[in-house]
């Protein structure tokens, strides 16, 4: 045609069109391929938040063998209403596995899970424990900043027993009485080897003040390793008073201290309605509990330098106590 003198096959001036092109035919379906899901910012080492976690988990690990040193549940916090919160992914689950009450669990919300994790779900979900996924925000606010690592575990107020129940349970049992008191022992750790140690000799319960001293916390349900839920512990505002009226009940009070009258092997009481008195590994039994004993016993030790806290104190007098009934 005389209007148009464009070769064939010839790009017009200034078009955009392409042309198709040798080789291209798998060009666009790599393109098309996806590079998998954006990894989480802190699992990119090269992004801050990767430095962040890391040095959570060092704070984590420290904090954790400096708990184990001490023997307290790290995280450890009272909620309210009495009841209390462990933080921390071993903490919680050291308290389900010493079977320590759970009222709930709290997970964070998108948890990395670990071994750890897992096991404390599966140990919440058999011991009938809520499951509830709480933000970030929430739980430094129910752990009051502790470094929760995502887990928290809420254990209710314990319930304690009165005397009249130590003296009950003894009835049930036809037993003569067999109760230990602490007198200002404050470490839930030596509460803790207490309970163990009245479980495993036969005592009836265990006695503490209301004031300048242990209660019944994770921390005592651990190294109880589960005697807590076996042995009562009452709760007496005044234990001197407490022990008066126990003694007008019949029952004789021997209290432990390094100057006894006598050895915890000699001890005379040892098969009559008994409360044994441990003091604190410091200051020993108070001026008011001492005056109150009917005697004072001893256990003989190699150093004079040395001495036995609360816990293997009234372990090795109950053992005694437990021998002289069996022989009776």
């Amino acid at each position: 045609m005389a209007g148009n003198s464009q070769r064939p096959g010839a790009k017009r001036k200034g078009s955009t069109k392409k042309g198709a092109q040798v080789g291209t035919g798998g060009h666009s379906r790599k393109a098309l391929q996806g590079k998998g899901p954006t990894p989480k910012a802190e699992d990119r080492t090269y992004h801050p938040a990767h430095k962040k976690k890391v040095a959570a988990e060092k704070r984590q690990a420290s904090q954790d063998a400096q708990g184990a040193r001490k023997g307290v549940s790290r995280g450890t916090r009272k909620a309210t209403g009495g009841a209390e919160v462990v933080a921390g992914r071993n903490a919680v689950l050291e308290a389900l596995r010493t079977q320590a009450p759970v009222t709930a669990v709290h997970l964070a919300e998108r948890i990395d899970h670990d071994d750890r994790t897992r096991e404390i779900l599966e140990l919440a979900s058999v011991r009938g424990a809520r499951l509830l996924e709480s933000s970030r925000g929430a739980l430094d606010q129910l752990t009051e900043g502790a470094v929760h690592q995502g887990v928290a575990l809420e254990v209710p107020p314990y319930e304690y027993a009165s005397v009249e129940d130590l003296l009950d349970a003894a009835a049930e049992a036809d037993e003569p009485p067999l109760i230990v008191a602490l007198d200002s022992v404050t470490d839930p750790r030596n509460l803790g080897a207490v309970l163990r140690s009245a479980g495993a000799f036969g005592a009836h319960g265990v006695l503490i003040p209301s004031r300048r001293s242990a209660s019944v916390t994770a921390s005592a349900w651990k190294v109880s390793a589960g005697a807590a839920a076996r042995v009562p512990v009452a709760k007496e505002t005044n234990l001197a008073r407490t022990l008066t009226e126990l003694k007008k009940s019949g029952v004789f009070v021997v209290g432990l201290d390094a100057g006894g009258d006598s050895t915890v092997r000699d001890l005379a009481f040892a098969t009559d309605p008994l409360v044994i008195v441990v003091g604190s590994e410091g200051k020993g039994l108070s001026r008011l509990v001492r005056e109150t004993c009917d005697a004072v016993a001893s256990i003989p030790i190699a150093s004079a330098v040395e001495s036995l806290n609360a816990g293997v104190a009234a372990g090795i007098t109950l053992y005694e106590i437990a021998q002289a009934r069996a022989a009776r």
